[in-house]
């Protein structure tokens, strides 16, 4: 090989190789304690089980330094614990992240079947200036779904999602699920499921059409054992300019099922790396639905299903 053919092959390896790809700090966790925070409240009551991805969201404090003033907010997905048992929205806050105290009212929304929720905070904390809080979930039969809230407790549905195909055609009958939002300059962007086989994507400007930028998904099964088969995308975080994916992947036939989160990077939302080191806890632990929540200038995940765990 040419020594300037050498040179350019080398500058192209080491621009697709960056050392920051996974700053530590959004891969290394480390359980909290040896309980997990929050559990179903359990038999005889209307939360049997907690069911899949629930949400978690740290609110600003009024200057920053107070933490008294600290307050986590969670919503979750509440059943009977059986299989066609209806899920319904529960809510509850904390001081610390670690202990909770459920809302008087649970569950806050006894009308719809609500599960697997993303939810975007309103003005002053996503910098759009025009809207609530927006919930985007899945409903009975895994058909995604909007809600609306000026409060987060008491919540409008808008109705189910209108997602087409690139060329505007609806897209084909079935589930669509997992819905994971993210708004940035104007353009919601929607991550979606369908049977667990990819993530694609879809944006909107109006939340009411939405059309895939592909057809194809642009996060695939595929890279071990933990997301061999299975995946959906639960969050994106946005960490020194750069876009990171939280997601859970899992094989199928296999007896119990384990699910595992995962992590993958990106420049422009479509074109994704995932971790070389993933998944980012023990696969045998079986936690999945994985949140992260940025608190200072440290970064805390929780697990979702079914009961919540905290690692630091």
């Amino acid at each position: 090989m040419r020594p300037l053919v050498a040179l350019l092959v080398l500058v192209c390896l080491s621009s697709s190789l960056r050392a920051d790809d996974f700053p530590p700090e959004l891969v290394r966790f480390k359980q909290h304690g040896d309980k997990p925070v929050f559990t179903a409240a359990g038999q005889e009551t209307w939360e049997v089980k907690i069911r899949e991805r629930g949400w978690i969201h740290l609110d600003p404090t009024a200057d920053g330094t107070d933490s008294a003033k600290l307050k986590y907010r969670m919503w979750y997905t509440g059943y009977d614990g059986t299989r066609e048992g209806i899920k319904r929205l529960g809510y509850a806050t904390s001081i610390d992240g670690i202990a909770w105290t459920r809302h008087e009212a649970n569950p806050i929304d006894d009308r719809h079947w609500i599960e697997d929720m993303s939810i975007v905070p309103p003005v002053g904390q996503v910098g759009n200036r025009s809207h609530g809080w927006h919930m985007f979930a899945e409903g009975r039969d895994d058909q995604a779904q909007l809600l609306t809230s000026r409060d987060g407790v008491k919540w409008q549905r808008s109705g189910q999602l209108d997602v087409r195909k690139a060329n505007g055609d609806p897209i084909e009958p079935g589930p669509y699920g997992t819905p994971t939002a993210w708004l940035e300059n104007g353009v919601w962007h929607l991550f979606y499921e369908r049977s667990d086989a990819g993530v694609w994507l879809a944006t909107s400007r109006d939340l009411k059409v939405w059309k895939n930028v592909s057809d194809e998904p642009v996060l695939r099964p595929g890279q071990g054992i933990h997301d061999r088969d299975l995946i959906a995308m639960n969050q994106i975080v946005k960490h020194k300019g750069r876009y990171y994916a939280y997601y859970h992947g899992s094989a199928k036939g296999e007896t119990p099922s384990l699910w595992s989160t995962c992590v993958a990077v990106s420049d422009d939302l479509r074109s994704w790396k995932k971790y070389d080191n993933n998944p980012l806890l023990p696969r045998e632990l079986n936690r999945s639905s994985g949140i992260v929540i940025r608190d200072g200038d440290r970064f805390r995940l929780y697990t979702m299903h079914s009961e919540v765990w905290l690692h630091e």
